[in-house]
């Protein structure tokens, strides 16, 4: 079984609101329709409601990896590995998802991420013998199988309201 955590537990400070509100649901959308077998959503700064199952991390401004660790011990024992994305990626290709699991399940490495134009981002995909080594900086320190995601386009990371892509933005009303 994979299961998949995304993180959304961070305050959302530079966004000027709770990004999370807007961004959750479309990445929880595209999450589903890869082949994890669970999700869970961990939160941290700020009540969002969703319709994943929720896991609150009371020490989320340690660190994306305080975080993860608390999403990871939600998991059911039977969870081999867990697919780790951002709750504000709302570009996530699914495909991105089922092939870093794919290569996970090929080369049976403890932690595979997902490139895009050379450059780590998420996916990530961290198998149940890791979990114990997640440091509070997350996993970019932890060494990792690369898969090469250029052809599926970067799943974003929106820090700024005007980095939300368009499809996701309220109409605006024309007076």
């Amino acid at each position: 079984m994979v299961a998949c955590v995304v993180l959304a537990a961070g305050a959302a400070s530079r966004f000027g609101s709770p990004k999370q509100r807007l961004l959750l649901e479309p990445v929880l959308a595209r999450v589903r329709r890869s082949s994890v077998d669970e999700v869970v959503v961990v939160l941290g700064a700020h009540e969002v409601d969703t319709s994943a199952r929720i896991v609150r991390c009371p020490k989320w401004e340690r660190g994306p990896g305080a975080s993860l660790r608390c999403g990871l011990e939600a998991l059911p024992p039977e969870s081999e590995a867990a697919i780790v994305v951002l709750g504000d990626g709302p570009e996530l290709a699914p495909e991105a998802v089922d092939r870093v699991i794919a290569a996970w399940r090929s080369n049976d490495a403890e932690v595979v991420a997902a490139t895009y134009g050379g450059v780590r981002l998420h996916p990530v995909l961290i198998a149940r013998a890791a979990w114990p080594t997640v440091p509070d900086e997350g996993l970019r320190s932890l060494d990792a199988v690369l898969v090469p995601c250029d052809d599926l386009g970067s799943p974003g990371d929106v820090d700024f309201a005007d980095e939300v892509p368009e499809s996701l933005k309220p109409p605006t009303r024309e007076t």
